[in-house]
């Protein structure tokens, strides 16, 4: 059987390209999204047998419950998450003077998704002889360097970062590889029309997939080289 991968808000930019690299090296991939008939384009346009489309909405606990019920039903076992899906750049805010109906959309998003589908989805790794979650994160998030910016943004990802690494701890015994990636500036919405193409982008997400079981584990990369938390 084929190496099992969910990718997270996989319909576009980064995620779509990520299901299309990991396809292309074997694996069967569920490239997710909120919106199913999205999710259906997508898939269609990478045009690959083993792209299967899935609705996912990472905010909804009975989206992802629906969804693990199939993925253990159908397969038995998951051998990478991706958790791709975020945003909620808010770049028009200050930390003093933030909504907080914005900043719990952030995290919900950026943070308490990611968090949902570790703790629904780490049976089903504990079930693969070579299991990874990969954190979609920024360097924004990185502490060391932090100072003014989007602050829900960036709030949400310096809590992903911090979730990276206690996951890592955890799932250790279990030989589960965590892992964060910030995959740089884009060319993505909200990017456009800057940033670099989307395939390397998305190159260092399907490295962290891919890694040898003597891997890292709770570490921050891009490009395949660490960054400093």
């Amino acid at each position: 059987m084929r190496a099992i991968a969910l990718v997270t808000g996989g319909n576009r930019g980064i995620g779509k390209e990520v299901c299309r690299q990991l396809a292309q090296r074997g694996f069967t991939v569920l490239l997710s999204g909120r919106d199913l008939e999205k999710a259906k384009d997508a898939a269609a346009d990478i045009g690959m047998e083993n792209v299967l489309p899935a609705q996912l909405d990472v905010t909804d606990e009975d989206s992802i419950s629906r969804l693990r019920e199939t993925v253990e039903r159908e397969y038995g076992q998951l051998d990478a998450l991706v958790n791709n899906a975020g945003g909620h750049y808010d770049y028009w805010q200050t930390a003093l003077e933030a909504d907080f109906a914005t900043v719990r959309l952030a995290a919900d998003t950026n943070l308490y998704g990611p968090w949902r589908l570790a703790q629904a989805f780490a049976p089903l790794l504990r079930q693969s002889a070579h299991p990874r979650i990969v954190n979609v994160s920024s360097g924004a998030g990185a502490l060391n360097s932090l100072g003014k910016g989007p602050p829900a943004y960036v709030v949400s990802k310096a809590g992903l970062n911090a979730l990276t690494r206690m996951l890592a701890a955890e799932l250790q015994a279990d030989g589960v590889l965590v892992n964060a990636v910030c995959p740089g500036w884009v060319a993505t919405d909200p990017n456009n029309p800057g940033g670099r193409p989307i395939p390397e982008g998305a190159a260092g997400v399907v490295w962290a997939a891919l890694l040898a079981d003597d891997g890292p584990s709770g570490g921050f990369f891009r490009d395949e080289r660490p960054l400093d938390w």
